[in-house]
């Protein structure tokens, strides 16, 4: 399967790089276009392609690694979904600007970001809605990003969550979670996977967990 990804962030280029490590084909892109990219694709080596955000979503599996509130620019515009997979890597957060006075009412100023309201739905449920016609998975997005381009870790491999609603997009996703170096671990239904692991409050968000 094809592979593409949105967003050369610490998400994205870090998911290419445990890509890149184990030989695995993809294409990174943003918004900035392909010649941005030059550095970062030299870097990983042959297997990693820059590319328009049109040609990563035109993969049979696409990764959205942009920030929340980018996401409609991101992925507006672009052709039907057509039942492909799309990984939502993303979490309903805001960044704040480092240089602004901290809000002593955000539990999260410390760290730099501020949590969106969502109501009473979950990320993947608001996500789905802009990708209509995909396949959507949750994956990526529970473990702080500058860890994903070290699966293994600690004579052990580095735990992914994943969950969906499509039992075959859930193991081609699963698939890939293993051939990348990690281990993945299946959590149900979007509406059960996902609220565990966004972020910032999920049950599973920031755990890193390693299977030995």
């Amino acid at each position: 399967m094809s592979i593409g990804i949105i967003g050369s962030g610490g998400l994205g280029s870090n998911l290419a790089r445990a890509l890149a490590n184990k030989g695995i084909s993809a294409t990174i892109s943003n918004s900035r276009g392909p010649e941005s990219l030059a550095t970062l694709v030299g870097e990983l080596g042959a297997s990693i392609s820059a590319g328009t955000v049109a040609e990563a979503a035109a993969a049979d599996i696409v990764v959205v690694a942009v920030r929340w509130e980018s996401l409609p620019g991101a992925l507006e515009g672009l052709p039907d979904w057509n039942g492909r997979i799309v990984v939502d890597g993303t979490n309903p957060v805001e960044f704040l600007d480092p240089e602004a006075p901290k809000d002593p009412a955000n539990p999260l100023a410390d760290y730099g970001i501020r949590a969106i309201d969502l109501g009473a739905r979950h990320s993947s449920e608001v996500f789905s809605e802009w990708v209509t016609g995909a396949r959507v998975i949750k994956a990526f997005n529970h473990l702080d990003v500058s860890v994903l381009g070290e699966p293994a870790v600690g004579g052990g491999k580095r735990v992914l969550f994943y969950s969906g609603n499509d039992a075959d997009a859930k193991a081609a996703v699963g698939a890939l979670i293993e051939q990348a170096g990690f281990s993945g671990i299946d959590l149900g239904a979007l509406d059960v996977g996902g609220p565990l692991t966004q972020l910032p409050f999920g049950a599973l968000a920031t755990h890193n967990f390693v299977k030995i």
